[in-house]
């Protein structure tokens, strides 16, 4: 089980930990209020974030993960992303 910690750092700017019993990643990720809108219906960014990572942790090791990226790119590689996020989200 890994432990995901998410800090804003300013412009819609994030910071995360993913934590496992194999050590630590981080990760910058940009969310911009729209985004934030469009993908979490307003629950707070962090909420959004930390969301996201358990729905990436799912389908591949924090890792691979990307180091930098802004929240939308997720769809790109994961269509069922926003469908899922919301769902999530929603329960």
């Amino acid at each position: 089980m890994s432990s995901i910690d998410v800090t804003a750092v300013g412009d819609g700017r994030y910071r995360v930990e993913v934590a496992d019993g194999a050590g630590v990643s981080r990760h910058e990720v940009t969310a911009s209020s729209t985004d934030v809108d469009r993908f979490g219906g307003g629950v707070a960014a962090e909420q959004l974030i930390a969301a996201s990572f358990e729905f990436l942790l799912e389908r591949e090791p924090k890792e691979s993960i990307l180091s930098r990226f802004d929240l939308p790119v997720i769809g790109r590689y994961f269509p069922e992303y926003e469908r899922e996020i919301r769902s999530r989200l929603d329960a």
